[in-house]
């Protein structure tokens, strides 16, 4: 039986309408992604790779729900301009280790266009690894400018404005154990309107 509890609305962050995906359903998925992953990497060594900040809640959650042995390293980035569409990226902090021959598989917290997965995975396929995969907790198909294949997947997430377990606001609230809805009026406060 699970002890882990719902957080009462009253003591959400002030920017959080609600939970959208509380903390049990978070990790209930995850186990399944693991146990997916058990069995499709059962006589390899996983090398699960994830883009710094984000990323990082999902990859140790299930990094700690495999029962395999794995390996992890992770990739930090950044885009070009506020708030960038275009895809355009530049690594800022590369992988530790050489991926070739390697079982790779990409861990995201969300895959919203495409643009930025689609830079990293491209520039991960370069450098020959045995496989590539990804696996993301959150999925916005109906955002997608570029097609991803997608190995793993979590939750299709709302056409609404995240935060908690990986997402920010400004850089924070990645640390909430569940994922909220931005209060709509916060969203409109900080586009001036």
């Amino acid at each position: 039986m699970s002890t882990t509890k719902t957080v009462p609305q009253h003591v959400l962050p002030p920017i959080i309408q609600k939970i959208w995906l509380d903390e049990r359903k978070i990790k209930r998925k995850v186990r399944r992604i693991a146990r997916q992953i058990d069995r499709d990497y059962t006589d390899q060594l996983p090398h699960l790779v994830t883009v710094m900040k984000g990323g990082l809640f999902f990859l140790t959650d299930l990094a700690r729900a495999l029962t395999i042995p794995h390996t992890l390293d992770f990739l930090a980035i950044t885009s070009y301009g506020p708030q960038s569409r275009s895809g355009e990226v530049r690594i800022t902090k590369d992988l530790d280790d050489p991926i070739a021959g390697r079982h790779v598989i990409i861990v995201e917290d969300i895959l919203d266009t495409g643009l930025t997965l689609s830079y990293i995975y491209k520039n991960l396929e370069r450098r020959k690894p045995a496989s590539l995969k990804v696996c993301v907790l959150l999925d916005r198909p109906y955002r997608r400018l570029i097609d991803i294949p997608i190995a793993y997947k979590g939750f299709d997430a709302p056409d609404e404005f995240l935060v908690g377990y990986g997402l920010d606001w400004r850089q924070q609230y990645r640390s909430l154990p569940y994922i909220g809805i931005i209060k709509p009026e916060i969203l409109r406060a900080e586009m001036g309107g």
